[in-house]
């Protein structure tokens, strides 16, 4: 063997053993550091979530009914339906389904019927001057219809009277 090839390989076994013990050496003394370093950044990230509100999402949370004229309809098949208007705001309802609350926002007719959407669950409320009806726009079907708040039950006086004939 060549000296040349003999003083190589010193130098490569020398060279990884002084890696290998500054590598063991800087774990040593990192490891501290670090689990130091993480309980700051976890205790600045803890501090900073509060600072922070979460911004709020009308149709998704739940609307307040305080000060709210509340309507309740009768439907088909024994389902029952709130609605909660407040009459500064008739731009939105809130409407009570299956112990749920939920918002909704009024969206424009050409009809003059009054229908109300929310999008997130896919809840629509049509109201024309006879019934109302609750659809479900992700499953494309009827959840209640024929609803009938008090005054639209109440049978109609006109309808009821029989016309007096006075060309006798």
């Amino acid at each position: 063997m060549s000296i040349s090839k003999l003083f190589m390989a010193c130098s490569l076994a020398l060279a990884s053993l002084t890696l290998a013990a500054g590598a063991h050496a800087d774990d040593a003394v990192k490891k501290p550091v670090k689990k130091e370093a993480v309980k700051k950044t976890t205790k600045a990230k803890k501090a900073a979530k509060p600072a922070e509100p979460k911004a709020p999402n009308e149709e998704e949370d739940e609307p307040v009914i305080t000060d709210t004229a509340a309507t309740e309809f009768d439907c088909e098949l024994g389902n029952k339906i709130t609605i909660y208007q407040n009459a500064g705001d008739d731009s939105h309802i809130a409407l009570r389904w299956k112990k749920r609350l939920h918002r909704l926002t009024r969206v424009g007719t050409t009809t003059g019927a009054n229908r109300f959407e929310n999008k997130l669950y896919g809840l629509i409320w049509i109201g024309i001057p006879a019934k109302s009806m609750l659809l479900d726009s992700k499953q494309n079907r009827q959840l209640a219809n024929e609803c009938r708040d008090a005054e639209q039950l109440k049978p109609t006086t006109a309808a009821a009277e029989t016309p007096v004939n006075t060309l006798q």
